[in-house]
């Protein structure tokens, strides 16, 4: 959170930034200080702090290298400002990197915005975050100093940061803690215990916000390009496994329902204990007897044709046998058929 700012402010503007116009002030450093757009930890950036020399309405404008490297750290260690360039006020008085700079290590940042990052994915959009009417955002910091093997010393400073506010959570659940008047500047400086009311999120509607380029996220990328507000593509950018994704449902969704047509169903009480419905390809129905092996026991018949029909069919076979109704012993074969019960198409139909 907060990783990165825009700091091109001019050295004579930090007491100003910080409602620091009336007391004393003093430079320190500040030779050091290179303006920019794209401010990383480790680079040197002015801040505001007391001057317990010149009493205390004294400030210094004291230039720094952000990153904090706490004064206990070996003096033969390499220091890393990417390890403590934020501080979390939830639990900034229970570490002993920042509980011990509490009482009189608190200091002032001020920039002209900063920059987050809004996850999507796997992607990553850049963010400027910054005042409306223009003027600079002061955030709440602790420094420390340190002094390696060579006898250097080295003043380093962290940015407190806190949740977010209710407009600022889809961006990101943190933010640094923002002083927006000079009374809340004063809390954070003085020696009062009464700091900890201000380490809160910052509510107001003053914030504003746009994308810029995400080539911004390279610290060697510097200039006016930094702060330039781009167009986000919210719409033509889909991956490819959604593609095919979508393709998959697409052909669901054209493939034909495997549904039995709306047709009377044979009307014969027989009928709807032997068979089963079920569409084939060709829009056939196929009749499975119960009881029977599946080779054995389907008939196809065409869709439309029911029983009456069927019937209809077998009735002149039938008749034409009733015109040897003369010869008695035609008859008396006709009636041992029957008798016999040959499986002939009607007698399957009219059996229980």
């Amino acid at each position: 959170m907060c990783g990165r700012t825009r700091c091109s402010l001019r050295a004579d503007d930090f007491p100003r930034a910080c409602h620091r116009t009336t007391a004393p002030t003093r430079l320190l450093h500040i030779d050091r200080y290179v303006p920019s757009h794209n401010v990383s930890p480790g680079f040197n950036m002015p801040v505001v702090r007391r001057d317990e020399a010149a009493g205390s309405e004294g400030h210094v404008v004291h230039c720094m290298k952000w990153g904090l490297i706490p004064s206990f750290t070996k003096k033969t260690d390499k220091p890393d400002h990417y390890k403590m360039f934020n501080a979390r006020s939830e639990s900034i008085d229970e570490k002993a990197s920042f509980r011990r700079l509490l009482p009189k290590n608190r200091c002032l940042v001020a920039v002209e915005g900063f920059y987050e990052w809004k996850k999507d994915g796997s992607k990553k959009q850049p963010y400027y975050i910054h005042f409306k009417d223009g003027r600079p955002l002061v955030f709440a910091a602790l420094y420390d100093s340190w002094q390696n093997s060579e006898g250097e010393i080295l003043y380093t400073f962290t940015i407190v940061t806190t949740s977010s506010s209710s407009a600022f959570q889809w961006l990101h659940d943190r933010m640094p803690v923002i002083f927006g008047d000079k009374n809340s500047t004063d809390t954070w400086l003085s020696n009062a215990s009464g700091f900890k009311s201000v380490m809160k999120p910052y509510e107001e509607s003053d914030l504003a916000w746009y994308p810029v380029t995400p080539a911004m996220g390279k610290p060697s990328f510097n200039g006016p390009e930094c702060i330039k507000e781009i167009q986000v593509k919210t719409e033509g950018n889909t991956p490819i496994s959604k593609f095919f994704s979508r393709k998959v449902a697409e052909d669901e969704d054209t493939k034909p329902e495997h549904k039995i047509p709306s047709h009377e169903p044979v009307k014969t009480e027989q009928t709807k204990d032997l068979i089963e419905e079920a569409k084939t390809e060709e829009g056939e129905i196929d009749l499975k007897f119960s009881g029977s092996p599946p080779s054995q026991n389907v008939t196809k018949f065409p869709i439309k044709r029911e029983y009456d029909s069927i019937s209809s069919d077998l009735k002149p076979s039938l008749a034409n046998n009733d015109k040897s109704g003369a010869n008695p012993a035609k008859k008396q074969e006709k009636s041992k058929t029957a008798d016999d019960k040959q499986p002939t198409l009607f007698s399957y139909f009219g059996k229980k």
